[in-house]
């Protein structure tokens, strides 16, 4: 009997049968069913590169791209030109004034790499700066909205480094259709213009709720917020832009600086970064992560990132859950993910930090003994509760080190976007200025971030042990971006996701995977799949999307299910088939497109 069927008998039981119904549907998770067939691993023979492609959250930055690429610029240089036209078409998203994550593959040498450009702490920073003078919170928003928020930005200098080693352009003129969008103006998207009109009310309109700079920008002379397709132009940022094409040094030496340390200075709540901390800032080339996943090879970024816990949820599922053969239509399918995500995020959550600070279990969590015996821990008798972290520990050769239950709760305010090149060479990117426009305050035209709220507020849980991800001088919070490139057999580019959406970006990650790899879906199709995230005692499930039957069938099993109206993500997924053709999954809840670039 498959899954599927027999889970459709567990919802139609009498209450008398369910108990022991539950109990055989366990042991049906546990291994991979009988009738469970695998889809063939698909290759991606050695083809002349004919195309390219470029895909954004919004066609502004894809067109920008583009271009680079048919000026014969490298997955890098049109990189760089995406990231300068968001942070001033999506500056609710992402920016220069933020970090990110890059993943890149080399076509030529088969190898990955990641490039970190996430944000730093100052170096004298109060390890309980979020906290007033009785011990508690200080409030998210009170955190967000001020000076003690913002990290050193990192994206610029990543940006530096990864064209010095694969960059086909001369550095400056990427910034040319940024800054040329800049001086002329351009249209407020209808996004923007909801994010002005939704969250506008949290940007300060007085000199006592902090710097006006955002509010006298987005809103007009009688307070209303810009209408679409209003032009909206920045010549503070076109002057960045005009250094930054001189000299990427620039950024971190001199006015640019300078005016940073000036905004996160200001009251209320002025934080303790200085100029010093930003000249000192270094990006990190880092060994990609890779895990296995039926025959491919699955990399993304190290911690800071929290990208382990999308190889571990991967690796649960192939280890022992399994799916049955309905795909996407099958409630059981949908509840096997569910408990991959529940374990993998209880992981995640107490284990991951800054790996340059503290120990990470990297290869635990990613060994496959770990991922036997983690299964044996899911089941429906814990459905409504929150799951505990595991014991990675034990299976690598460090030394275990506890930390305490962190509670940190990332917000979104993130973009994605994938660029394929000419020489066949990938750049899968996650940028983010933390939540929705950082933390408010501008400088030389771009917002700048609110990273540090990725922290723990707390350096301590309620056991009184240390956290992982606890505020430290010079460290990097903890992050949700999981920039993902997946390779074949061959170790030849296969496919490349990634999303925004705080720390929900593990699980809308994880469900283009499944989506393609083992639910045969296109990628177009598997980012259209309702947004599920089961992190701690709830699942939530994006109603507009799911069936009724899907979640019928996750609140039968126990779940406790939250119908969500806001699993908004972001993604961009590019897939390679055999033939060497690029396929595109463009997500429909942002204004994202793809532009193919023609090299015949």
């Amino acid at each position: 009997m498959g899954i599927a069927k027999f889970f459709t008998q567990l919802i139609n039981a009498p209450k008398t049968m369910k108990h022991k119904l539950l109990i055989i549907f366990l042991g049906l998770l546990l291994t991979a069913c009988a009738s469970a067939t695998k889809p063939t691993v698909l290759s991606t023979p050695s083809v002349p590169v004919t195309e390219g492609i470029v895909v954004t959250a919004n066609p502004l930055a894809s067109k920008a791209g583009a271009d680079v690429l048919r000026a014969g610029g490298s997955a890098v240089d049109a990189a760089i030109a995406i990231e300068a036209v968001l942070s001033l078409v999506e500056p609710q998203s992402s920016g220069l004034g933020g970090g990110g994550f890059m993943v890149h593959y080399d076509s030529q040498t088969k190898d990955v790499s990641v490039y970190d450009g996430r944000e730093t702490a100052p170096d004298n920073i109060n390890p309980t700066q979020f906290l007033n003078d009785d011990g508690q919170s200080i409030g998210y928003l009170n955190a967000k909205n001020s000076g003690l928020s913002t990290g050193v930005p990192g994206m610029v200098a990543m940006l530096k480094l990864a064209h010095d080693d694969h960059g086909l352009l001369p550095w400056g003129p990427h910034f040319d259709a940024a800054k040329q969008l800049a001086e002329k103006g351009f249209p407020v998207s209808p996004r923007l213009h909801g994010m002005i009109k939704r969250f506008g009310k949290y940007i300060p309109d007085t000199e006592q709720k902090g710097p006006t700079d955002a509010y006298h920008y987005f809103f007009d002379e009688d307070g209303e917020p810009l209408a679409i397709g209003a032009m909206r132009d920045n010549p503070d940022y076109a002057k960045t832009l005009s250094l930054l094409a001189e000299d990427p040094a620039s950024f971190y030496h001199g006015v640019i600086a300078e005016q940073i340390v000036a905004q996160t200075s200001k009251q209320p709540r002025a934080g303790s970064l200085t100029v010093a901390d930003i000249a000192t800032y270094q990006p990190q080339k880092r060994v990609a992560v890779c895990s296995p996943y039926k025959g491919r090879k699955l990399c993304g970024p190290p911690p800071p990132s929290s990208w382990l816990a999308v190889g571990e949820i991967m690796g649960l599922i192939e280890s022992g859950i399994g799916f049955d053969v309905d795909g996407a239509e099958s409630a059981a399918n949908w509840v096997t993910f569910a408990e991959a995500q529940r374990l993998a995020y209880a992981d995640r959550d107490q284990l991951v930090g800054d790996g340059d600070f503290v120990e990470v279990p990297v290869a635990g969590m990613l060994s496959p003994a770990y991922w036997k015996h983690r299964v044996t821990q899911a089941g429906a008798n814990l459905a409504s509760e929150a799951l505990s972290a595991g014991n990675p520990w034990a299976y690598e050769s460090k030394k275990q080190v506890a930390y305490g239950v962190d509670g940190t709760d990332d917000v979104a305010g993130t973009t994605h976007f994938v660029v394929v090149d000419g020489q066949g060479d990938v750049v899968s990117l996650t940028a983010s200025v933390e939540s929705i426009f950082g933390s408010t305050r501008m400088a030389g035209g771009m917002f700048l971030n609110n990273q540090l709220t990725d922290f723990s507020f707390r350096q301590k849980d309620k056991t009184g042990q240390l956290t992982a991800n606890r505020i430290e001088a010079n460290k990097r919070p903890r992050s949700s971006m999981s920039p993902t490139i997946v390779l074949d057999e061959n170790n030849d580019f296969l496919m490349a996701t990634g999303s925004p959406g705080g720390n929900s970006i593990i699980a809308y990650t994880a469900k283009t995977l499944v989506g393609v790899f083992d639910w045969g879906l296109s990628p177009q199709q598997a980012v259209e799949l309702p947004n599920m995230v089961a992190r701690g005692a709830k699942v939530r499930i994006e109603k507009d999307r799911a069936s009724r039957k899907l979640i019928d069938g996750l609140k039968q099993y126990g779940f406790n299910v939250h119908e969500s109206a806001g699993e908004n993500s972001g993604l961009s997924v590019v897939y390679r088939n055999k033939d060497g053709h690029l396929s595109a999954g463009v997500d429909p809840r942002r204004e994202g497109t793809a532009e193919r670039v023609n090299f015949e």
